[in-house]
């Protein structure tokens, strides 16, 4: 079980701070997905803990023990990219043995270990072939493969399945969690696609222009965001967030958003919880697609609005309603709203209502 721990690290690149006072602990066998837009600083925070970068401040420690001041090659850690890099002069076994033969190995010990490692990752009828004769799944596994084979203490990939299509995408994101769980290593995965984060981590890391912004597991980042980054940039399609007031009414609370004539209805237990957390007119709501309740008939504390596109995604629909001059998405059965134009009744569910604060961002932390 190896740990991986990041405290303070910073690093420039001239005058650009790429990361800043990042500060994470990883257990062993766990496998962490750092999440990003490109350019905000997860690969060069992988390759630091690789050792393929320097830092400028801070510390990463493996196992307890610093190793900011080594070379690549005193850290034991494997790294899988997004190019293959195979040695097309090779066959596959002599690319999963090339590690081990550098390290002068014996024959027999070579043997046996990429043996092992194609039977895992299910290559063995691949072993006397060529890169050239591979698909670009089996290429990939030949690399994870080559990564494996010496036993590392922990492996890094960035994103290794980015140049694949979508099917293959999709096998390689199931092999990858297999491979995991059965190796049970310590795996640090670099993405920018937000499916691969939430169908492989264990915890995800979201950073934004060097800076994390949230830890936790795929559950806690998609239901809880911490801050309105994070409420955006995770989930598809991304939540939808209008500026809003609040006022009692009729025993009840009355969310407005936008500049809506009308409010949605929420327990009046909002208006104690919300008391004194930010001023009206700092005040956002958020709410996931699937937060907004439609119905075809009126219903008490819907409101009626209008349908203007609907998006048919086969096991269900993403219809946009106008609120105001806003728009709110929903997520309804397929078919459920019959066409564009057409007038239905909405309501927001108070329990997946998020309220955030737009000076800083953050959420409020405010649920019922």
């Amino acid at each position: 079980m190896t740990e991986i721990e990041l405290r303070g690290v910073q690093k420039w690149f001239g005058s650009l701070q790429v990361i800043k006072d990042f500060n994470l602990s990883i257990a062993g066998n766990e496998f962490i997905v750092m999440l990003g837009q490109s350019g905000c600083g997860k690969t060069t925070t992988l390759r630091a803990i690789a050792g393929l970068e320097t830092i400028d401040e801070g510390d990463i420690l493996i196992d307890g023990k610093p190793v900011q001041h080594l070379k690549c090659s005193d850290r034991d850690i494997a790294m899988v990219f997004q190019s293959f890099s195979l040695y097309p002069h090779m066959t596959v076994y002599e690319n999963i043995a090339f590690p081990l033969r550098a390290t002068r190995t014996s024959r027999g010990d070579i043997d046996e270990a990429v043996r092992e490692i194609a039977k895992v990752l299910r290559i063995t009828h691949l072993l006397d072939r060529k890169p050239s004769a591979l698909s670009g799944g089996d290429m990939q596994r030949v690399a994870i493969g080559r990564a494996l084979v010496r036993q590392p203490k922990a492996m890094l990939m960035d994103e290794p399945i980015g140049a694949l299509d979508a099917k293959l995408r999709e096998e390689m994101r199931a092999e990858i969690k297999r491979l995991h769980i059965k190796q049970g290593s310590t795996t640090i995965y670099v993405t920018h696609d937000q499916v691969e984060a939430m169908s492989l981590a264990d915890r995800i890391v979201i950073m934004h222009e060097g800076v994390l912004q949230q830890v936790g597991t795929p559950e806690e980042v998609y239901a809880r965001p911490q801050n309105l980054f994070v409420a955006q940039f995770v989930g598809s399609p991304v939540m939808n967030v209008m500026p809003a007031r609040v006022r009692e009414e009729a025993g009840s609370a009355r969310v407005t958003v936008d500049d809506a004539a009308e409010g949605f209805q929420f327990p009046r237990e909002l208006l104690m919880k919300l008391n004194g957390h930010a001023p009206e007119d700092t005040l956002a709501l958020g709410v996931r697609p699937e937060g907004i309740l439609v119905s075809r008939e009126p219903r008490e504390g819907y409101l009626p609005v209008e349908a203007q596109i609907i998006e048919p995604l086969g096991s269900h629909d993403i219809v946009d309603l106008r609120v105001g001059e806003g728009m709110l998405r929903a997520r309804t059965p397929a078919g459920f709203v019959p066409r564009a134009g057409e007038q239905v009744h909405a309501r927001i569910d108070p329990v997946q209502a998020h309220f955030f604060d737009t000076r800083d961002g953050k959420s409020l932390g405010v649920r019922l």
